[in-house]
């Protein structure tokens, strides 16, 4: 397995190795890495680290979390040995002393990421967070100003509720979380003034309060732009929480058709469909929204103002605001790549038994898991 990224890069948080932005793909380094090829199952991306949940066998209790970037808001765990962490390092969320057997069985299901701080759920059932939650990104109830940053994961208190609920599914925006349970009820903590988290409209939320669904609404998926929040219903019912800006909300469908994904940057919506076509509305000044000419798409990736997709064809494309690198090389004088795509990965310079297996994207960063053909 090899993993290759691009795009801002100042605080390490590609994992490359260094800290300088690059716009043509590098190999992510991994300290200790697992004799077994990686497979990224999910990527979560905060203002200036990164998370990558990875599988390194068949088995799902395989899976682990990697954390690379800036270490100084406590959002890469206990054993960053600097303030910046330029490869990808095992997330140490528990000091080792401290460690009880229930921790140490556990399997990583889950991952997002605000600007400072992180999110772990385990086994679909028990959410940590860590880092920095000066507008409640922590989910901890009322903190004191000392433990507002914490390197050590805590669990959230009392979450999910009783009732045997599990998640299914977390994102996370700039300040909030949103968090999807089992049986359709909501979740969401950190930043709220937008709406994002439902109403009432506050400037924060510090524990976990439950969002107020329609009747008969019951979601299966949630996202999180920079300052709302987009859930699906099993019926392809689409509710925006916030997201008067861009015309998040005005715009909106109201019920989605044959999709299979659906992501959110910080100022747009994208959903792609059985047919490889993408749906996306919002925010385009850089070119954010899909070209015109976009050929089918396989699986893609939304970071906070670029798109980064896998064809069809095998070949991964990129678009949007790139001035950082991280849509490949050839942004214009603004440092977009707009009404058009770039390539930044062909199946034509991959060897046969291997394949491109996934991508992901963050906060102008974008990346390529290769992966053995029969992965």
């Amino acid at each position: 397995m090899a993993l290759y990224a691009l795009g801002s890069n100042g605080n390490g948080q590609l994992g490359v190795g260094h800290c300088d932005d690059i716009s043509v793909p590098q190999p992510s380094l991994f300290a200790s890495p697992p004799s077994q090829p990686l497979r990224i199952l999910a990527a979560a991306c905060g203002g200036n680290h990164s998370l990558m949940l990875v599988q390194t066998s068949p088995s799902p209790s395989s899976a682990r979390v990697y954390c690379a970037g800036l270490a100084t808001a406590g959002a890469c765990g206990l054993n960053s040995p600097a303030d910046k962490v330029a490869n990808f390092r095992p997330l140490m969320l528990f000091p080792a002393d401290a460690v009880d057997a229930e921790d140490l069985a556990a399997t990583p299901s889950h991952v997002a990421a605000t600007w400072d701080a992180s999110v772990v759920v385990f086994d679909s059932c028990r959410v940590y967070t860590l880092g920095t939650g000066s507008r409640g990104e922590l989910g901890l109830g009322a903190l004191s100003a000392e433990i507002l940053r914490s390197p050590s994961a805590t669990r959230v208190p009392n979450f999910p509720p009783p009732g045997n609920a599990c998640v299914v599914d977390v994102a996370a925006g700039m300040a909030h979380v949103l968090v999807v349970l089992s049986g359709g009820r909501v979740f969401g903590w950190g930043a709220a003034r937008k709406g994002q988290l439902g109403e009432p409209a506050v400037a924060s939320v510090a524990a976990p309060r439950e969002v107020s669904l329609p009747a008969g609404f019951s979601a299966v998926r949630g996202v999180a732009g920079k300052e709302f929040s987009v859930l699906l219903s099993a019926a392809g019912e689409v509710l925006v929480l916030g997201g008067e800006k861009w015309g998040i909300k005005e715009a909106a469908p109201a019920v989605l058709q044959d999709s299979v994904d659906i992501c959110a940057g910080w100022g747009n919506v994208y959903v792609l469909h059985a047919d490889g076509k993408i749906t996306a509305w919002g925010r385009n000044d850089h070119g954010q929204l899909p070209p015109k000419d976009l050929p089918p798409i396989e699986r893609m990736a939304i970071g906070s103002e670029h798109a980064v997709c896998l064809t069809k064809d095998q070949d991964v494309v990129s678009w949007g605001w790139g001035e950082h690198g991280n849509c490949g090389p050839g942004a214009d004088e603004a440092g977009d790549v707009k009404g058009r795509f770039n390539v930044i990965a062909s199946h034509e310079h991959v060897p046969a038994s291997l394949k491109i297996g996934s991508v992901a994207a963050g906060c102008a960063t974008s990346w390529v898991n290769i992966v053995p053909i029969d992965m």
